[in-house]
């Protein structure tokens, strides 16, 4: 089995923790080395997973926690996000994705699953499992430098 660091996070669902753990995946990607475009990507990723989960799991009644953990990997960054509230039909929410039409008005563009399309787009594998509660698997690799750390010089060939 591969090895890696886990760290794991719980946090009430409420906006105003999302900061929170933003700020925890800024420093946990600075830490391996992700550049900032990347960084942004993955706050701006989890950050519409955590979204999702405190608008959708939970009633304002009831409450409930997110829990993300971190699988820290040599080569990638791998990021759950779960809760156990209500699940939703994802066939149905990919159904209401769709490409931008540049003829649509901005009033009538989609607003659901504009999340999930832009967590697909930032992060290099997604994957969601519904079953109970919504539990997001997102996957950044780190990509190496085009240059080796050894190299003493730097090709002029094109």
């Amino acid at each position: 089995m591969e090895d890696f660091d886990f760290i794991e996070m719980k946090v009430p669902a409420k906006a105003e923790y999302v900061g929170i753990v933003r700020l925890s995946i800024s420093g946990i990607a600075n830490r391996i080395g992700f550049t900032y475009e990347d960084i942004e990507d993955l706050k701006v990723a989890v950050s519409e997973a955590i979204t999702n989960a405190v608008e959708h799991a939970y009633s304002e009644e009831d409450g409930g926690e997110v829990s993300i953990g971190f699988g820290v990997y040599d080569d990638r960054l791998e990021i759950m996000v779960a809760d156990h509230g209500g699940s939703f039909d994802l066939n149905e929410v990919k159904g209401g994705i769709g490409p931008y039409e540049g003829l649509e008005s901005i009033e009538n563009l989609r607003e659901g699953g504009f999340g999930l399309f832009l967590i697909d787009t930032l992060m290099d594998r997604v994957e969601i499992n519904n079953n109970f509660g919504v539990i997001v698997l997102m996957t950044k690799y780190l990509h190496e430098t085009e240059v080796g750390l050894d190299d003493d010089r730097i090709s002029t060939t094109q």
